[in-house]
């Protein structure tokens, strides 16, 4: 392991998140807000990049460096984007649960009192929803010039979905587009918001919270608190759209119009939407007795925004039947699509064991046959299979070791399973404790540090920080 390459790159990005503070500060100042908490955060974080950067080295990356760089940029982001909470009179592990949550754009908050905190400060929580939400290293990776093949192992590590998606045949200008549909998009949202009434503040948080597949509000009732269908809906659209592969709205918007039409994961992404919708619909018009329409506006927005692990609530969920909870808890686990912000074990790996489940059925009933597993028309590897599938594996058994340390910790099996799977696919809320109107604080000490790394194994896709954990990463 080179470490010097490794404390390099940590440097560039401290650095890079310390200008990007300059950003609440600049709010703190508009709202006649205390500047040091940012003024510190500043200082620290560039002082502490700049002196990891005087470890310049021009020795080769190997792809163990790739995987030691992407982990901990991960972690040394939470690290140092607690700072400002820090100051605000958050306690250190708080702080970093809190900007753990806001990097890995999962939502789940220690906030008891939202509305009680500076502007500034939820607006910090917001955009590093938003800088999380595309991925840091990706950004990273298109404003840093002459990475080449060092810049490729970064995107592989960071990458949401079981393979790479390129667009250009450098790695660099691939960065670039992602993050130029990531903006624009951003930015119509924006003007949707500000168009429905709300306030540019509001309307820029929401985006960013939105966007990242995050579900960070800056009020306590969450979407809840602007009692708008039109805001329910655009914030649905946008999540829905967010929850899709950015990369193949670049393509649908550049090469063909009809591809999300012909894309597999998209197609299987709309129709388990839709029906988990219409389910969940008729459930709540039953239940609540409230009418159609009420139920299919609450329905598909809690679908969407759980499904696509952004997590914002515009009533408590914790109050619906138990099928109904039960609907929510399924699209918890399914998540949204390869390639997007959103979190979750993916459409795309469910599709896929789903048909290669159907092909072992098939080879049963004729075990001579010869036949592949099929996406987007193409014969998938079995590589990729057997990665799926042991991607699935570790991925359930986290959850199980989590939800086993949380329930002897004293937490009831609900909150346990709940706020395990919450973190783990980088929900935000889950059901009793932890539900949309509450708050992740009484969850002990130790039990935060698990769902910390919750957030940081599953935002990273589980083997990119498991990797770490393993004397094989080591071994020479």
């Amino acid at each position: 392991m080179n470490f010097k390459v490794v404390l390099y790159v940590l440097g560039g990005l401290l650095r890079l998140l310390g200008l990007f503070m300059i950003v609440p500060l600049g709010v703190a100042y508009y709202y006649g807000e205390s500047l040091t908490p940012f003024l510190a955060s500043i200082f620290i974080t560039t002082l502490t990049g700049l002196f990891l950067l005087s470890y310049k080295t021009d020795e080769e990356w190997m792809r163990k460096e790739g995987f030691a760089i992407v982990a901990l940029s991960w972690l040394a982001a939470a690290i140092f984007g607690a700072i400002p909470f820090m100051l605000d009179g958050i306690s250190p592990l708080n702080s970093v649960f809190e900007a753990m949550s806001a990097f890995t754009t999962t939502g789940s908050t220690i906030l008891t009192d939202i509305e009680s905190h500076p502007k500034s400060i939820l607006f910090w929580r917001g955009l590093m929803h938003w800088l999380g939400g595309m991925g840091i290293i990706v950004l990273f990776i298109a404003i840093l010039p002459k990475l080449g093949v060092a810049g490729r192992q970064l995107f592989r590590a960071e990458a949401p979905g079981p393979t790479e998606d390129k667009l250009k045949p450098r790695i660099r200008d691939t960065a670039k587009i992602l993050w130029m549909v990531y903006f624009v998009i951003s930015f119509l949202e924006v003007l949707a918001l500000l168009l429905a009434g709300l306030s540019l503040y509001d309307a820029l948080n929401h985006t960013f919270a939105t966007m990242a597949c995050g579900g960070f509000s800056n009020y306590a009732l969450s979407v809840g608190a602007f009692k708008s269908p039109l805001v329910e809906f655009i914030i649905t659209f946008f999540t829905f759209v967010a929850g899709a592969n950015f990369a193949l709205h670049y393509r649908a918007i550049y090469v063909d119009k009809n591809l999300l039409l012909k894309d597999d994961e998209f197609r299987f992404y709309t129709v388990l939407t839709l029906a988990a919708s219409g389910f969940l619909t008729l459930l709540l018009w039953r239940d609540l007795g409230t009418g159609l329409f009420d139920s299919f506006r609450l329905a598909i927005f809690h679908v969407v925004t759980i499904m696509t692990s952004t997590g914002f609530a515009t009533t408590d969920f914790n109050l619906w039947s138990e099928s109904a909870k039960m609907i929510l808890l399924i699209v918890m686990f399914i998540g949204a699509c390869a390639g997007s912000t959103g979190g979750g074990i993916k459409v795309v790996r469910i599709l896929i064991l789903l048909r290669h489940s159907r092909e072992e059925l098939f080879k049963v009933l004729h075990p001579r046959a010869v036949r592949s597993v099929k996406f987007n028309n193409k014969s998938v590897p079995d590589e990729i299979i057997s990665s799926i599938v042991s991607f699935v594996v570790i991925y359930l058994l986290i959850f199980i070791s989590s939800s086993l340390i949380l329930s002897v910790l004293g937490m009831d099996i609900v909150t346990s399973i709940t706020a395990s799977i919450a973190t783990l696919g980088n929900i935000g809320p889950g059901l009793n404790v932890v539900g949309p109107m509450g708050s992740f604080d009484p969850i002990p000490p130790l039990g935060k540090l698990v769902l910390i790394a919750n957030m940081w194994i599953g935002r990273l896709e589980v083997y990119t920080v498991i990797l770490l954990f393993t004397p094989e990463f080591w071994n020479k």
